[in-house]
């Protein structure tokens, strides 16, 4: 085969697929160019996250420790997402010659001692995974159910999320 036939049967593969080498040469093209980097979202929005909490687990310590047959008792929780705290916001919206500005400020208000704080509006649990109890009394069954049903009160967690082990 010679150059000509080469060309030949390239030209015509190539006019057989233009547009899905154009829908694909596009999309490369749209990948290379510079995007908008994403600002973090709790910069912009009024939600602060906090981690698992301590009390819960201390609390939840000390209230299977008064369930009978338990004995010693340690708990670990670990959560999907942590408590969020949603602060009420006030805006301004002015439109000008060079486009529209949005100024977000976050509402603070004064105690009588004139301490300042942000107004909270919402206040969301943490969404828990699962937990890990062991304790001294997890080999009784009616102990293993009646700690498996406390944390799943305390937590909203399903029975499966939740292990009730002997400790050694």
């Amino acid at each position: 085969m010679d150059i000509n036939s080469w060309a030949g049967r390239l030209k015509g593969w190539i006019m057989r697929f233009r547009y899905p080498i154009l829908v694909i040469l596009a999309g490369i093209l749209l990948l290379t160019l510079p995007g908008k980097k994403k600002e973090n979202s709790t910069a912009t929005d009024p939600v602060a996250l906090t981690g698992p909490s301590e009390d819960l687990t201390l609390e939840l310590t000390e209230i299977l420790q008064q369930i009978k047959g338990v004995g010693r008792v340690q708990v670990l929780l670990t959560i999907s997402k942590g408590e969020q705290t949603h602060y009420q916001e006030d805006s301004d919206q002015s439109t000008d010659e060079t486009g529209t500005d949005i100024r977000t400020e976050t509402v603070i208000i004064r105690d009588a001692d004139d301490r300042e704080s942000a107004l909270i509006i919402q206040v969301i649990p943490p969404e828990y995974l699962g937990a890990i109890v062991v304790c001294d009394g997890a080999d009784d069954a009616s102990v293993k159910l009646a700690v498996l049903e406390a944390v799943a009160k305390a937590t909203g967690l399903r029975s499966d999320r939740i292990s009730v082990l002997k400790m050694k």
